[in-house]
């Protein structure tokens, strides 16, 4: 049976050998993205006390950021396109021995980053590139078949993100800092854009559904007006200027006006419409940590303000693309294996868990001295959010759709 939802369409001519978990892309990388996330907040936490030892090369608080930057997010993306394309196309996703292919590279990326002290850099590189490479070729064919011109963008968006990991494998083998260097910001920085410009399509369109079912007549703005292209077109310049002089008075400026132009944008939304579905709520509140987090980095730059910027970069993180990355993959695993979209006790739990786990990170950040309980609960929630989606939703990301599911 066919099953359409937010990002795509189930497909019903899934060959019979394949097993379900490799019958659409967002079946084994939303999987493996949430048990990543999790595990690597485990051994970031046993690097740190120094309870765990692992020939990993980066410093820990590098290696962190990677993890979670170029780790789980590839995965989400992966995930997320190989879901979407095929409904943008009409043209039949990757499955079967192919997508086991490209999970296996995956796999082997986060590997070799665990072990890459004891392996040349060329190698590790290699590998862990290899497997945004691919991607990005998969997507470029799958556009140029469906002449699906209009996503380029975001082809666009996610080659600049496998340039970041280029820039981070320079800055460690020349024995640099990672964490502060170019290519994290610009990692960051190509999230933070796919999110302006997909989530700017998804959230007012999934609202204006949502408000009609349930018979509210205020509807959100259109997606792609005006505002919306001039605010994009805003942007992507402010960004560039943060990832190249995060600590200029024109990156305060240029984040300044970005926070503005967003703010104005989601005012659109009717977002304040949204709080009785959460899987609805939780998208506008991940989309206004964007220029949450852009008022607070320039505050943290602000002499005598009691927030390090490491912080005020959590609210990016954490919050706008912890949290929008998670309510996508359950939004896309109820729909598309033939669930109601709507937040269950489960979903609830696991959304106010990853919400905590930003609050106490970012709450941490501000003053000095800051209480360690706060950074144990931030890891806990954190953990809690993303074992948890796996656990609830790990039966249905392995079992076939049931049933087809309009949104």
């Amino acid at each position: 049976m066919t099953v359409t939802t937010d990002t795509g369409r189930e497909d019903a001519n899934a060959p019979t050998w394949a097993p379900a978990i490799l019958s659409y892309g967002f079946r084994p990388f939303f999987f493996l993205a949430a048990l990543w996330a999790g595990l690597a907040m485990i051994a970031w936490i046993g690097l740190l006390s120094g309870a765990l030892t692992l020939p990993i090369m980066l410093d820990p608080v590098s290696w962190h950021a990677k993890a979670f930057l170029f780790g789980y997010l590839s995965a989400v993306l992966a995930g997320f396109l190989l879901t979407a394309v095929p409904n943008w196309t009409g043209r039949a996703p990757l499955k079967g021995w192919p997508l086991l292919g490209l999970v296996l590279l995956w796999l082997a990326g986060r590997v070799t980053t665990l072990f890459a002290a004891d392996l040349p850099a060329v190698v590790v590189a290699f590998v862990d590139l290899s497997f945004p490479l691919i991607l990005g070729s998969v997507i470029l064919r799958e556009i140029i078949a469906g002449r699906n011109w209009r996503n380029l963008v975001v082809l666009l968006l996610l080659g600049l993100h496998t340039l970041a990991l280029l820039l981070v494998h320079l800055e460690t083998a020349g024995g640099g800092y990672p964490a502060h260097g170019l290519g994290m910001r610009l990692g960051l920085a190509t999230v933070i854009g796919m999110i302006c410009l997909i989530g700017g399509r998804i959230i007012p369109s999934f609202t204006g559904n949502w408000l009609t079912k349930t018979g509210v007549d205020a509807r959100p703005a259109s997606p792609m007006q005006r505002l919306d292209k001039a605010v994009l077109a805003i942007s992507l310049p402010a960004l560039g200027i943060w990832v190249a002089m995060p600590d200029h008075l024109a990156a305060a400026v240029a984040l300044t006006i970005f926070a503005i132009g967003h703010l104005l944008r989601m005012g659109r939304w009717q977002g304040h419409r949204t709080a009785a579905e959460p899987l609805l709520a939780v998208l506008h509140l991940a989309y206004a940590m964007i220029p949450i987090g852009a008022v607070l980095m320039v505050a943290a730059q602000i002499p005598h303000v009691p927030l390090d910027a490491a912080a005020a970069q959590h609210v990016w993180m954490a919050g706008a693309i912890g949290m929008m990355t998670l309510a996508v993959m359950i939004r896309a695993t109820l729909g598309h294996t033939g669930r109601s979209l709507v937040a269950g006790p489960g979903a609830k739990l696991i959304l106010l868990a990853l919400l905590v786990a930003s609050v106490a990170r970012v709450v941490a950040g501000i003053g000095a001295g800051s209480p360690d309980w706060l950074y144990h609960l931030s890891a806990t929630a954190w953990c809690a959010a993303f074992f948890g989606y796996a656990v609830v939703y790990g039966v249905a990301l392995f079992s076939a759709g049931r049933a087809a599911a309009q949104v």
